[in-house]
């Protein structure tokens, strides 16, 4: 069985930690680099519900994609619900490992297993990473449709292939619009307007879009959104990173038992329609 310290060098060639953002908190969290893993757990939030999971599972090692700390903290006390994490991660020899941003702007990164689970063909990252000789690297993809969709079919498409969530799929445009080209950011896109208008695509889908942010894209252009939940957006990522774990795990002989948490932590519990309201 490799040690932590081997795993989180692996984990670390997929998305190293100086390619996250400066004001990211990426890396390990808790773990003992010379603690046996086994089985490892992947998931979107290193939230309580998460870390019970984990530990019912028996695993080792939890990879999450949002960071426990992404602000300094003076305290790990079990009376705080972060704190709580840490105890209990702690107690059951359990390590938690942080990919964010530099999983954002990986190649493959959050936004390919985004577009990969809209069957959507990437012909690159919406703002590429000027480090990246070969281009591939950046923040969103942009993407090609093989057969036209109209909003309101990329929409239900959407609905259909990423996790339910009390949300769903919010549109802006015209929903009978044809679309061919697509910009896709997992989690929050509403800063990338300017990058998805220069790149001419039909559609943006992406997550947390506000009202001005979207009423002044409205008006400069066409261009249809479509507004999924922040956790949906970004769970295709954790199959992928599981893949890419399994494959080094078998590349390595480690064997390990890699699992993805399909417990919804999307904060949003439930949705009421306004009678009368545009569907």
């Amino acid at each position: 069985m490799p040690r932590l310290s081997e795993v989180i060098a692996a984990l670390e060639n997929l998305w190293p930690a100086e390619r996250a953002e400066s004001w990211d908190a990426v890396g390990t969290v808790v773990g003992d680099p010379d603690q046996e893993v086994t089985r490892v757990l992947f998931a979107v939030d290193p939230v309580q519900e998460i870390v019970d999971e984990a530990v019912k599972l028996g695993a080792d090692l939890l990879v999450t994609h949002h960071p426990l700390y992404l602000r300094g903290t003076t305290t790990v006390a079990a009376t705080h619900f972060k704190g709580r994490v840490v105890h209990t991660l702690i107690k059951n020899d359990i390590a938690l490992h942080v990919a964010h941003t530099n999983a954002d702007t990986a190649d493959p990164g959050v936004s390919d297993a985004l577009a990969g689970a809209l069957d959507l063909r990437v012909t690159g990252p919406l703002v590429p990473d000027p480090t990246d000789p070969q281009g591939r690297r950046g923040l969103g993809r942009v993407c090609a449709l093989d057969q036209p969709l109209t909003v309101r079919e990329l929409a239900a498409r959407a609905a259909e292939r990423l996790p339910a969530t009390a949300q769903g799929i919010r549109v802006a445009g015209d929903s009978e619009a044809p679309v061919r080209t697509v910009a896709v950011s997992g989690g929050s896109g509403d800063g990338l307007f300017d990058h998805v208008r220069a790149a001419g695509v039909d559609a943006f889908l992406t997550a947390d879009l506000r009202h001005h942010p979207v009423s002044e894209a409205r008006a400069h252009s066409p261009l249809a959104l479509l507004d999924a939940a922040h956790w949906a957006t970004e769970w295709p990522w954790c199959e992928l990173a599981a893949s890419q774990l399994d494959e080094i795990s078998d590349r390595h002989g480690w064997d390990l038992r890699v699992h993805v948490s399909k417990t919804v932590t999307d904060p949003w519990t439930s949705h009421s329609s306004s009678p009368g309201a545009p569907n």
